[in-house]
């Protein structure tokens, strides 16, 4: 479960018996290409220490849920369940929130014309309406947790969402996540949550939320 390997990799791991492991994803711009919306320290330890531990924690919960069902002990797999799902989760949240940003160079923050904007505008009237709702919805979070812009391809329309801790968003087609963990403000922001949620919609990636969107309608 939560594979993000190749096809080929895990294909030739099944064929020698072995179970492939995930990986750290590289990111797609460097630690400090975020600032001043996101430091390049923030980056660094986010990504290298944060998402490197989850992976970790992953590998070695699925190898031993693996041990436990092959001996038949169903309590230990069970009770491992719940690892599973913590790191599992936040493999693919991070993955995902990754992929969510870009530099404004590299057109971070801006939402052009397209199916994304038209929907938006449809679903809350404005971007800015959207960025409002959004950010109530991260200060609403108990706790640590996700905001999410879900999409339910079914009814073809937007929601805001928010999840626990590391649970991903199941219930609609995860388009933009927001990390709401101190973790990933805390070192810049301080305390000032909000500074930080209004801050990251400067290097939000809408062009990669839209290809998430076009993505569920094929």
């Amino acid at each position: 479960m939560f594979a993000f390997v190749s096809r080929r990799t895990a294909t030739s791991a099944a064929r020698m018996g072995v179970r492939a492991k995930h990986t750290l994803p590289d990111l797609p711009y460097s630690y400090g290409a975020l600032e001043p919306a996101i430091a390049g320290e923030i980056m660094e330890v986010h990504h290298s220490k944060h998402h490197q531990t989850y992976v970790n924690n992953l590998n070695h919960a699925e190898q031993h849920m693996a041990d436990a069902t092959a001996k038949g002990d169903v309590k230990t797999a069970i009770a491992t369940q719940r690892a599973l799902n913590f790191n599992g989760g936040g493999h693919i949240n991070h993955t995902l929130f990754w992929q969510n940003l870009a530099p404004t160079s590299q057109g971070g923050g801006q939402l052009d014309s397209g199916i994304l904007r038209s929907a938006i505008e449809r679903d809350f009237g404005s971007l800015e309406e959207l960025k409002t709702q959004f950010n109530a919805a991260l200060a609403g979070i108990q706790g640590s947790g996700w905001g999410w812009l879900g999409y339910d391809a079914a009814a073809d329309r937007l929601a805001i969402v928010t999840t626990a801790n590391q649970d991903p968003l199941i219930s609609h087609i995860p388009l933009i996540g927001i990390d709401a963990w101190e973790h990933a403000y805390y070192l810049q922001y301080k305390n000032d949550k909000a500074t930080y949620f209004k801050k990251i919609w400067e290097v939000i990636n809408f062009e990669k939320a839209e290809e998430r969107m076009k993505a569920s309608r094929k």
